[in-house]
């Protein structure tokens, strides 16, 4: 008669011991990104209060939060280089700001279009008046690791490839720990402030979270299948 019967091949154990794990743990990161995006999308869409910078910067600083702040552009500048629109080279301008209360903070004022040479950055014009604007969070644009941060030139605007933290803090002290994105064109000292969140939203990351724990399961079932082989008793 036959039958079925559990038959120990490691070969087989191996290879799910080792891809089970791994479907798995991408399911769960998937579904943290999901949780991190969802975070990002309800910052977005919050509008911006009047809770005072100083009160604010002290809290907990969610990127996409909308901000207003009151003070003054300095006159440190940086150009951020290789970044494009429509396919056309230029720089985002990163300038910093000084509000009445609180640490100072780089704003970025959106993209510029770049000159026909390296050799001569674009004119960039700073507001000098007292005035209030409107703009989100943002985390500071980090150089990739191992990466080399130089700036160009003595004077200002500065070219630079990332802009850490620790570059601000050269300039002024204590620069808050995020920076400010402005909202839209329309605030003052901006030029092309047309960026937007992530267009992948969280329903995509569980949707490749369940293909992810799909495949786990099948892996696991085929393991099982596997296992039981027919025998003669």
């Amino acid at each position: 008669m036959k039958d079925r019967r559990w038959h120990f091949d490691w070969r087989l154990l191996m290879f799910s011991g080792l891809f089970l794990p791994l479907l798995i743990s991408l399911g769960i990161w998937q579904l943290n990104r999901a949780g991190e995006k969802q975070t990002l999308l309800q910052a977005w869409q919050q509008q911006a209060n009047d809770t005072p910078w100083a009160t604010l910067v002290a809290g907990d600083l969610q990127p996409g939060l909308p901000v207003y702040l009151t003070g003054f552009y300095g006159k440190q500048s940086w150009l951020l280089d290789n970044r494009t629109r429509d396919g056309i080279p230029g720089y985002e301008v990163l300038t910093l700001f000084r509000p009445l209360e609180g640490p100072p903070v780089v704003v970025n004022r959106g993209w510029v279009q770049g000159t026909r040479t390296r050799d001569t950055l674009p004119t960039i014009e700073t507001p000098d008046d007292l005035l209030t604007i409107e703009g989100r969070l943002a985390e500071y644009p980090e150089p990739p690791v191992l990466a080399e941060v130089a700036s160009s030139g003595d004077g200002w605007p500065k070219r630079v490839q990332a802009l850490p933290k620790t570059e601000v803090a050269e300039f002024v002290r204590e620069p808050a720990p995020v920076t400010v994105m402005l909202s839209d064109p329309k605030q003052p000292g901006a030029y092309r402030a047309d960026r937007v969140p992530d267009v992948m939203g969280p329903q995509t990351h569980y949707g490749y979270a369940v293909q992810w724990f799909a495949l786990a399961a099948v892996l696991t079932i085929l393991t099982v299948v596997a296992s039981y082989r027919r025998s003669e008793t």
